[in-house]
């Protein structure tokens, strides 16, 4: 094995947790996932603090047809300090962000 690849293992071992962490929101004792849908995530994590409208995407589906879906933010917290920032793309959970309040 060469050195460049026991260093390009060697990363996705540091980078793997990382992933994962901005892949789920733990809330309570509940845990959400990209790809939860909305109600999922209001039947497990409750309303948010504040939710607001960022606008509309367009997307093609597999089969190439196009259309335009919401994008809505959605913020948790402060936790602990922490602020959670979840981004529905229609109605499925996209992205999870989390930065410490103001």
């Amino acid at each position: 094995m060469t050195v460049i690849t026991r260093l390009f293992l060697l990363s996705l071992t540091f980078w793997a947790p990382v992933a994962l962490a901005s892949s789920t929101y733990r809330c309570g004792s509940q845990l959400v996932s990209t790809d939860a849908t909305i109600s999922e995530v209001l039947n497990k994590c409750g309303p948010p603090a504040s939710n607001s409208l960022i606008g509309f995407k367009e997307v093609v589906d597999d089969y190439g047809f196009r259309n335009e879906v919401q994008v809505e933010e959605w913020i948790y917290g402060p936790n602990h300090g922490m602020l959670h920032y979840l981004r529905f793309e229609g109605n499925r959970l996209r992205h999870i962000d989390s930065r410490r309040g103001q």
